[in-house]
């Protein structure tokens, strides 16, 4: 490749930095944290590419369709070297932790790769290169790190909301999944670390807590006794300013009666949990590696629903896992109508080099998974329109997020069952006769319902204005 006149001059004169954080939330946590420490080392954040000195790219390789994301926005933001200011493209996250020997080899304009593990490290590596004493291109090794309350980290989701990544890695061997080996084994931060995170962040505003790991059900058991989900949950609860408190990650089989009753009682913690299944016929989930049957699960989310009426509850599906026939599908079908799931992400299989499930027979042909697929989201769409039937003529708690995108005679918010990008939201038609502010909790009565929606007008203003 032809050098350009930005190789010449790798000092970072103007100190921006332009940020794409790819995949989940997890991933965007540590994008927060680099920008900290960028943010303490002078960096200003660009909003657009084309001003920026230095473009990080985190990046997400968990399916094939995040890898071919990954791939097009690094190409993309490659470009800014010849049209823009960029004289450093950084490489992070996934994919770089798992593909960083092919990034060398096939995209010479990437300046710097960094694993999973050594995103802290990226302000000695980038005055590093900027001083032409980078040692080598890639820094991926076997991720032991997590960030603590300690290290700075610029909160880039709207001031009212954060995400707690509370631990890191799995120790879970799922068939299908190749996040152990991108992300290392589990490693959880202390209660005290992240309470005191937790008050940190309320004092800049945030006033709902995301709760995010790779497997929220075993946290903890990598450290003393005290610190698990239950005492972390009462410690997030005593925090003041914290509103909402919302569960992402929890598997079935380590679902505790204690952690489900503190659920029920408690007025911070949402009556919502995001809860991996997968399935539910016992041969595929077998297959999967999963130790549960589909009969637990199902007892499971009884009891939930038993102990805390009206709990909304999300789960992903994968369909067409190798050896999936069609009476599997069936149960998973059955399963789905039986357990009545508000929020329901489905997942086509796709084969992932370096997992067990690459390796197994009786796949599944493409067109086969299709069809299931399509039929699974028409049974999820009646259900998820009934369940919302349930609003109609209620009284709910909204959070205010800012204009709908097509109209600005809307507001638009969630309610606790609604997480951030990726559920549905609430509309609020009667804005002008009531004084809003983005990130108000406001009581809002539904007056009609969609399928993934509801429509609403407000009746209360903000408890804390009202104080």
């Amino acid at each position: 490749m032809a050098e350009t006149h930005h190789d010449q001059d790798k000092s970072f004169n103007k100190r921006t930095v332009y940020f794409t954080s790819l995949g989940c939330s997890k991933n965007l946590v540590d994008s927060q944290v680099m920008l900290g420490y960028m943010g303490l080392d002078g960096f200003t954040v660009s909003p657009e590419p084309s001003e920026a000195e230095v473009i990080i790219v985190n990046t997400c390789s968990f399916i094939e369709a995040s890898k071919k994301e990954s791939i097009d926005t690094i190409l993309e933001m490659a470009d800014y070297k010849e049209e823009g200011q960029c004289k450093a493209l950084v490489v992070s996250g996934c994919m770089a932790q798992r593909y960083n020997q092919a990034l060398e080899d096939e995209l010479p304009e990437v300046d710097l790769i960094i694993g999973t593990g050594e995103y802290n490290k990226i302000v000695p590596l980038l005055k590093a290169l900027e001083e032409g004493k980078l040692e080598a291109k890639s820094h991926v090794e076997i991720p032991k790190y997590i960030h603590t309350e300690f290290d700075p980290r610029l909160n880039t989701s709207p001031f009212y909301t954060a995400w707690l990544k509370i631990s890191e890695g799995c120790n879970r061997n799922c068939t299908f999944c190749i996040i152990p080996t991108l992300r290392g084994r589990l490693r959880s931060r202390t209660v005290e670390s992240l309470v005191q995170e937790a008050e940190n962040l309320t004092k800049t505003g945030v006033r709902e807590f995301n709760l995010i790991s790779q497997d929220l059900s075993d946290y903890g058991v990598d450290l003393s006794d005290e610190n698990n989900l239950y005492e972390l949950l009462k410690g997030l609860e005593e925090v003041k300013g914290v509103d909402w408190i919302r569960l992402f990650y929890f598997y079935p089989d380590e679902l505790t009666d204690e952690v489900i009753e503190l659920m029920g009682k408690s007025e911070k913690i949402c009556s919502y949990l995001d809860m991996p299944v997968q399935h539910f016929s016992d041969r595929v989930l077998k297959r999967m590696n999963r130790k549960i049957t589909g009969e637990k699960i199902l007892e499971r989310i009884s009891k939930l629903r038993e102990k805390n009426p009206g709990i909304v509850i999300r789960t992903s599906i994968i369909v067409g896992f190798p050896g999936e026939t069609e009476e599997d599908f069936e149960t998973l079908l059955n399963g789905v109508k039986e357990a009545r799931i508000n929020h329901l992400g489905i997942f086509r299989y796709s084969d992932e080099e370096g997992t067990p499930a690459f390796r197994l027979k009786d796949k599944v042909p493409q067109e086969d998974i299709e069809e299931r697929f399509d039929r699974l989201h028409e049974v999820q769409k009646e259900i998820a329109e009934e369940l919302n039937e349930a609003f109609l003529g209620e009284t709910i708690d909204v959070l205010v997020e800012g204009f709908h995108e097509e109209t600005d005679l809307l507001l638009k918010g969630r309610h606790e069952g609604q997480a951030p990008d990726i559920d549905g939201c609430v509309m609020i038609n009667n804005t002008n006769e009531v004084p809003l502010s983005v990130g108000d909790i406001v009581k809002v009565k539904v007056t009609e319902i969609h399928e993934y929606d509801l429509i609403g007008e407000i009746v209360a203003p903000d408890k804390r204005k009202i104080q």
